[in-house]
């Protein structure tokens, strides 16, 4: 394996020369110097990274900036990106700031009353260009820890004109000193089923950065790696933004995490297996940040007895580039052929409808990513049971897009349907809530990953426990935590003496209620009477009173 620290190379310059030009385009959101927590493109559950995450020493409340002349287009507060502003510029370029902890005036009035309004914690405004024009480098925010973060910091998304995700680091590349190099930590094969074979297995097979015996491979087989991207003087690890394979000297496949468009995250469930980024495309991605330039979408065929040299660069943003060797034994083996039919096939490329006895399951075409098993099995633990348990495939088969399933009630013992929801059920044989709604004797939930199904029944009401109640009164603010072990928390509600409570979930990470006790709704120097109520998916409620002098 070898690093070396570089300029940035030819294709790197064409690569990046449209963002270097406009490079005086965007100031930094903040004052301080720059480190990042996370960059651009990192493998996330279900998701790319679509930002850049700004270090702010771990503390809240850091001034946040724009980043050039434009007008906040946006206000939001929700429980998955916190307190949210987006700013769009003249030429149709956007910047989403995620994470806050306060909006400056008159913002901040604003929501606060649109929130009382509408007895809402969560909502959203689009105000007109005229309302709120900004210049680069005023203060429109502070920095915070809201919505799904686990520490402070501030996310920043970049969104060209067609509305897509992209990489805001060129922007800043004077302002960010790195020398160091992505470093691999390991290899993963794909043989293909029924057409390749690994060490005389069809199973996926991790191998080291330096195995200590030859690997024996024979036929069509994929590979991927495991790597990180690191920067000068932090220990966070980063996504890769460029990682070529070639064999025997022959580039087969290309990665550039530079943009892509929201309705094109899921495919990261295509291209990742965990952390390990695969080196081919399945039939099913349309992700346009991958390029096969072979004639088996980056697989390899292996199909002479001899040794197969594969390299991987690897390469960030800055042009710090890293080579890693791995070769392959192309060895004869014997490859066995599929061990079910087409009736057992899962079609990537066209709808798949299967209709059995008390289940009936409909996968648009595009939600597969490739052609997968179908290895139905009906099975119920006892006669008494609410509905049978449905295996559809074998592992967890993640989907694009939703597709519809029904299951049908054997032993309907309930008045009220909405104590009903379909479970997803594990290896292990525990379950948790897809949701769904009742109709003529069938549960009906879209789910978005295949696997094992089966009916539950959720009649147990949710808990709510204060957190450090002492200190209510002193800080001024009120922390609950519901807690709820089947279908989760859907809804919460609090009422002050009768009227109604901003009560919100600003970190959703911890998932507690706080409400902030505002002077300008309850009378300081009296007792008041806090009520909460918390609803779980199944509509099971928890109502909880709380006495206290403010």
């Amino acid at each position: 394996m070898k690093r070396t620290n570089t300029k940035i190379g030819g294709v790197l310059v064409l690569l990046l020369f449209p963002l270097i030009l406009q490079a005086q385009r965007f100031r930094p959101p903040m004052d301080h110097e720059i480190t990042f927590s996370g960059n651009y493109g990192e493998i996330r559950a279900d998701h790319y990274h679509g930002g850049l995450d700004f270090k702010t020493g771990g503390t809240e409340g850091k001034v946040v900036r724009a980043i050039a002349d434009g007008y906040i287009s946006r206000i939001q507060v929700n429980s998955s990106s916190g307190l949210v502003l987006t700013v769009t510029f003249p030429d149709g370029w956007s910047a989403a700031y995620r994470h806050l902890s306060s909006f400056m005036e008159p913002i901040a009035s604003r929501v606060k009353a649109w929130q009382y309004e509408h007895q809402s914690w969560e909502m959203e405004l689009r105000p007109s260009p005229e309302e709120y024009p900004v210049k680069a480098g005023q203060q429109i925010a502070r920095s915070g820890n809201t919505g799904y973060s686990l520490g402070p910091h501030l996310h920043l998304d970049l969104f060209n004109a067609e509305d897509e995700y992209v990489d805001p680091l060129p922007f800043y590349l004077d302002k960010v000193k790195d020398h160091t190099a992505p470093k691999p930590e390991g290899f993963m094969l794909f043989p293909q089923p029924g057409q390749g074979v690994v060490d005389g297995s069809q199973a996926q097979k991790t191998v080291p950065l330096n195995p200590q015996k030859p690997i024996q491979v024979w036929g069509l087989v994929g590979v991927g790696i495991k790597a990180y991207d690191y920067m000068d003087a932090v220990h966070n690890k980063y996504g890769v933004k460029f990682v070529t394979l070639t064999v025997d000297g022959d580039t087969v496949f290309c990665s550039t995490v530079d943009h892509f468009a929201y309705e094109e995250n899921r495919y990261i469930n295509s291209w990742c297996e965990g952390q390990y980024m695969k080196s081919f495309i399945e039939p099913g991605n349309k992700l346009r940040m991958l390029e096969a330039l072979n004639e088996h979408n980056g697989l390899l065929e292996i199909n002479e007895e001899r040794p197969y040299k594969l390299q991987y660069t690897l390469t960030d943003a800055f042009g710090n580039t890293t080579k890693v060797n791995l070769t392959l034994q192309g060895k004869r083996q014997e490859i066995a052929p599929l061990a079910y039919g087409a009736e057992e096939t899962l079609h990537y490329d066209q709808v798949n409808v299967i209709q059995k006895p008390g289940l009936h399951l409909v996968i648009p075409r595009g939600a597969l990513y490739k052609d997968a098993h179908l290895n139905y099995q009906q099975r119920s633990s006892d006669s008494t049971a609410i509905a049978s348990v449905y295996r559809i495939t074998d592992d967890v088969i993640k989907l694009h897009t939703g597709a519809e399933l029904q299951i049908g009630i054997r032993n309907d013992k309930l008045a009220d349907k909405t104590k009903y929801y379909i479970a997803r059920v594990g290896r292990n044989g525990q379950k948790s809530s897809v949701g769904g709604s009742y109709a003529d004797g069938f549960m009906k939930a879209r789910i978005l990953q295949l696997g094992t199904f089966t009916v539950a029944i959720d009649t147990v009401a949710p808990t709510i426990k204060p957190v450090s109640q002492n200190t209510w009164v002193r800080t001024g603010k009120v922390t609950l935590k519901p807690e709820d072990k089947e279908t989760g928390i859907g809804r919460y509600e609090a009422t002050i003496d009768g009227e109604w409570a901003l009560l919100g979930r600003p970190n959703s990470a911890n998932n507690n209620l706080v409400l902030v006790l505002d002077p300008e709704h309850v009378k300081k120097g009296q007792a008041h009477v806090l009520r909460v109520t918390v609803t779980d998916g199944c509509g099971n409620q928890t109502t909880e009173e709380y006495k206290f002098t403010w």
